[in-house]
């Protein structure tokens, strides 16, 4: 675990389970930039309150709920309460999205949810018992366990993820402003020079951008040479070769950037990377007690014997419902 103090975080990945990161935090003072994954986010609080603008609005996601956000889709994040929030989160691919909603859904095309905040404890305790087991390194369970809470959310919150249409002028000059940025992101032009390029005014591509990426153009070329700069640690590049090829000035203003974005140090994330069975389990993991107790409360209403060591790698039908193993499309 990354950090010191009250914020603690890992960022890491399982093998077992391709196209999908792994999280577990708790932040206090930690504030995330507006930025945007390449993965869907599914982020399972266990204590304290996130607030997250999204949508033109600021979202709170507190205890027994989920913020869940698209792909591609600008959001900040940021404690709600004095003491922070604890949560866990898994970022599926879109690939695996689809895979699962295809299999187990109604929802055609390209899945996404509805809405930022869902409250479902019984869907927060199936994400932490989903890092659990892939700490544990048991592949079935994590497996299993992650596509029962990814069906369930989309069954409860998910529908077609509409596409980005790219109709107006405006739209179709950022589209060509972002291009040229993806190609140039180690050495960008300045604002006046790329709109001259694009036949167009400075704050004409400033607006038309935001419009169309939720973000000007400097603050989509800092998350776009993040996302980069990911992948050059996850295929073994070193942080200070990974922060000059994407256009930082050295591996300080990386780590500045990439912490603000990903939560942890770019060492840190690599590392876990590159030992991803190596930390203690259980770490930042909402008890057994806990998980009792939300899904009892939330599915019967009764109270049971709390046992501290539920098995993480029992069938979900053992610890919820069974309505929720993927089946054929239910809706």
């Amino acid at each position: 675990m990354a950090g010191s103090g009250q914020e603690r975080a890992r960022h890491w990945q399982y093998a077992e389970l391709p196209g999908v990161d792994l999280l577990r935090a708790r932040f206090v003072e930690k504030v995330f930039v507006r930025h945007t994954h390449e993965n869907f986010v599914i982020a399972a609080i266990a204590d304290g309150v996130e607030v997250f603008h999204h949508g033109g609005a600021d979202q709170y996601a507190g205890p027994g709920t989920l913020a869940l956000v698209n792909p591609d889709t600008p959001h900040t994040g940021r404690a709600g309460v004095p003491e922070g929030w604890r949560y866990g989160a898994v970022y599926p691919s879109p690939e695996l999205m689809a895979e699962i909603a295809a299999e187990t859904t109604t929802i055609r095309g390209t899945p996404g949810f509805t809405r930022p905040v869902l409250d479902d404890p019984y869907a927060v305790s199936l994400v932490h018992e989903v890092l659990r087991a892939a700490e544990e390194g048991n592949a079935l369970a994590a497996d299993t366990l992650l596509r029962v809470a990814v069906t369930r959310l989309l069954r409860l919150n998910g529908g077609p993820l509409p596409r980005r249409a790219v109709h107006t002028a405006g739209s179709r000059v950022a589209a060509r402003a972002r291009a040229v940025l993806e190609e140039r992101m180690a050495e960008p032009p300045t604002l006046e020079r790329l709109a001259t390029d694009l036949g167009t005014s400075p704050f004409a591509l400033l607006r038309a951008f935001r419009d169309t990426y939720g973000m000007p153009p400097h603050t989509w070329l800092t998350d776009a040479r993040v996302r980069r700069a990911r992948r050059l640690l996850d295929t073994g590049s070193a942080p200070a070769d990974a922060a000059v090829t994407v256009g930082f000035t050295d591996q300080p203003h990386l780590n500045r950037h990439f912490t603000r974005i990903v939560g942890v140090p770019p060492g840190a994330y690599q590392r876990e990377r590159k030992n991803v069975q190596d930390a203690e389990p259980g770490l930042y993991l909402p008890s057994g007690v806990w998980q009792n107790r939300q899904l009892t409360q939330r599915h019967t209403g009764k109270k049971t014997a709390e046992d501290p060591t539920p098995p993480s790698s029992g069938t979900p039908w053992e610890s919820g419902s069974p309505s929720d193993c993927p089946a054929s499309p239910s809706g």
